[in-house]
């Protein structure tokens, strides 16, 4: 997880003055940005908390949270390894007593988990705030985010069920944090004065000592990863799942003329900005089941496309295993009509 620096945005404003001319001398050429503007760009939260902003949640506000907002991608427990990486699990109430994971020196671990690699607690409320839910980031209220977290800390044994969450007690919560003190600046990519002197870091000093050879070195070197050709197309055009803003696009796997077909129909476009493609491929299962499989089960039912539409609206729980889809109000009712349809006909 990458977080904006405070000390860009001070520099950036304090060159403002500097480049201020600019705006007046080429007219209809940019402009400087507004205090609202940076006030919504400056969102990250520091370790020391600055940048966090007022409010509080309760454990219990967060479970209902989490199983309408994120146990589709996480589990209702947050121990679901279906998409990403388990959030909770891995810890014991000795690591929280020490600050230290001993799972992860011993090996013990079967899966990391966030709470057993995670230092700071800021950086969990940091990304849940920036980047969650999915498939509308930045939707979460402050007190949505604390009750979010809330529920996490309580999955993770660090805090009771009946806790409130708020800008006046998380630091308490960092020191009951399981890997509080697994994080090390003594290396030297972090700059600054060596810690036995009162700084952070070891002064920049490298990690090794290893001398450049320079000999037979290879012309050009590609570093990258690739699906196997099999797997390419299993969950659509990868490309056009990726989320609207950021520098990294998605490879092409449908290739450019089944792309095409797919951008005229419409559907496979709608599918991805409704944040359906999340959640099913095309062929097989991620969170939910992959469209071929839909269509399996829905073969010859002559209901099958006023169940589904009705489904997909509400939401629902048990017929494809205990991950609930939450309900899509947020859709517009003839586009859930459209994307059945584009479903049952095989997603052509």
């Amino acid at each position: 997880m990458f977080r904006f620096s405070k000390t860009l945005l001070v520099l950036a404003l304090a060159s403002a003055s500097a480049t201020a001319f600019a705006f007046d001398k080429y007219q209809g050429v940019g402009r400087q940005a507004t205090p609202a503007e940076v006030k919504a760009w400056d969102i990250d939260v520091r370790p020391d908390f600055k940048g966090l902003p007022k409010g509080s949640g309760n454990v219990e506000r967060g479970n209902e949270l989490f199983e309408e907002k994120c146990a589709s991608c996480h589990g209702s427990f947050g121990e679901s390894n279906e998409v990403f990486t388990p959030l909770a699990g891995g810890t014991t109430k000795d690591d929280i007593k020490t600050g230290n994971v001993k799972g992860l020196s011993s090996g013990e671990l079967p899966q990391r988990t966030t709470f057993t690699k995670v230092a700071t607690i800021s950086t969990v409320f940091d990304y849940i705030q920036r980047a969650m839910p999915w498939t509308a980031p930045k939707s979460l209220k402050p007190d949505e985010v604390y009750a979010i977290l809330a529920y996490l800390l309580n999955l993770q044994e660090i805090v009771p069920a009946d806790f409130t969450l708020s800008d006046k007690n998380i630091a308490d919560v960092q020191k009951l944090l399981p890997n509080r003190n697994g994080m090390t600046t003594d290396h030297g990519m972090w700059p600054g004065a060596p810690a036995k002197k009162g700084g952070i870091g070891n002064g920049g000093k490298p990690d090794t000592a290893n001398k450049a050879c320079m000999k037979n070195c290879k012309p050009e070197v590609q570093i990258g990863s690739t699906l196997p050709d099999y797997a390419r197309t299993a969950h659509g055009e990868l490309r056009d799942q990726n989320r609207s803003f950021g520098p990294v696009r998605g490879t092409q796997t449908l290739g450019p003329e089944a792309a095409k077909k797919a951008a005229d129909a419409g559907t496979l476009e709608l599918a991805t900005k409704s944040g359906c493609m999340a959640c099913h491929g095309m062929k097989s299962k991620i969170v939910g089941p992959g469209y071929s499989e839909v269509v399996a089960r829905y073969k010859d039912q002559t209901d099958a496309e006023s169940r589904l539409i009705a489904k997909v609206k509400a939401g629902g729980q048990g017929v494809w295993g205990s991950i609930p889809m939450p309900p899509n109000g947020h859709i517009k009712d003839e586009d859930i009509t459209t994307l059945v349809k584009w479903i049952l006909s095989g997603s052509k």
